[in-house]
């Protein structure tokens, strides 16, 4: 029986899933290509503005706005880049600070074991209820089962320890997705960030080179405003990517704990659930 709702469960979720994971992808979609738009209008209306410059040619900037302008069409694409990894760093943390929960999963463990040592099962799962996190939840679902063990009579022990195993392998694999969702954005955002200011560099020293090589003569404007553009792209790559990479260790470390916390919680249940119903 405990076999054909299992099978019954997987197919339910896999049409649910299939549109879910459409529609995030669309919605990232959305929200890239505004904050692209974004992006841009800041570079052209904002930075471009003749107030940001000394001169009616817009050579000589007046303030920091006039010289990131003259970064060139590199710079609105790593402000784009920018703008997404902001986006993806408060969306992923108010998703794994969520997903934390409220407890600290070592002492919600603790809190769970003293009520199933005193054989309370419903005093365990009130503390998943205010433990409210990833851990809380696989351990509700490992309860629910555990609960349902203990009145069955037809299994052997090792069947129901099988069955709770498996009931926290499907809570934990629902979970799982949900933190490590968009993390594969900040991961990319982190390695691609330096190279589009890298590119940003090599443009600027290419301009600056070029102008050098028209004029017969050093140029010290020319020189100045190619050093200047490839400068101020590769500050802006560089920052983009000190902050993702900061963001996904970030992230990964509080994921791995949680992780942790659900690999003992399963622990728990199933060493608990062995030494008091042999």
């Amino acid at each position: 029986m405990a076999d054909v709702k299992t099978a019954a469960k997987k197919p339910q979720g896999s049409k649910a899933g299939a549109p879910k994971k459409a529609n995030d992808l669309l919605k990232n979609l959305l929200v890239v290509l505004a904050l692209i738009a974004v992006a841009e209008a800041i570079f052209h209306v904002g930075f471009g503005s003749a107030s940001n410059f000394k001169d009616a040619e817009m050579h000589t900037p007046a303030n920091l706005m006039g010289t990131m302008y003259q970064g060139g069409w590199v710079v609105p694409i790593l402000m784009s880049t920018f703008l997404v990894l902001l986006y993806f760093v408060i969306e992923r943390g108010l998703t794994v600070f969520k997903a934390k929960g409220k407890v600290n999963g070592g002492e919600f463990v603790r809190r769970v074991q003293y009520h199933l040592a005193n054989k309370n099962i419903d005093a365990a799962k009130a503390e998943c209820d205010k433990q409210a996190g990833s851990v809380g939840n696989v351990m509700r679902n490992g309860l629910n089962k555990y609960e349902e063990m203990i009145g069955d009579t037809e299994l052997e022990t090792e069947q129901k320890i099988a069955s709770i195993q498996k009931e926290i392998e499907e809570a934990t694999a629902l979970e799982l997705p949900i933190l490590e969702k968009n993390m594969v954005f900040i991961s990319t955002i982190a390695s691609v960030a330096t190279l589009i200011g890298l590119f940003g560099t090599v443009l600027g020293m290419i301009r600056a080179f070029s102008a050098m090589a028209e004029a017969g003569a050093p140029d010290g404007a020319a020189l100045a405003a190619g050093i200047s553009e490839a400068l101020i792209n590769t500050a802006l790559g560089i920052g983009t990517s000190a902050i993702a990479i900061i963001a996904y260790n970030f992230y990964t470390t509080i994921i791995d704990n949680i992780t942790f916390g659900i690999d003992e919680s399963g622990f728990t249940l199933t060493q608990n659930f062995a030494a008091n119903y042999k």
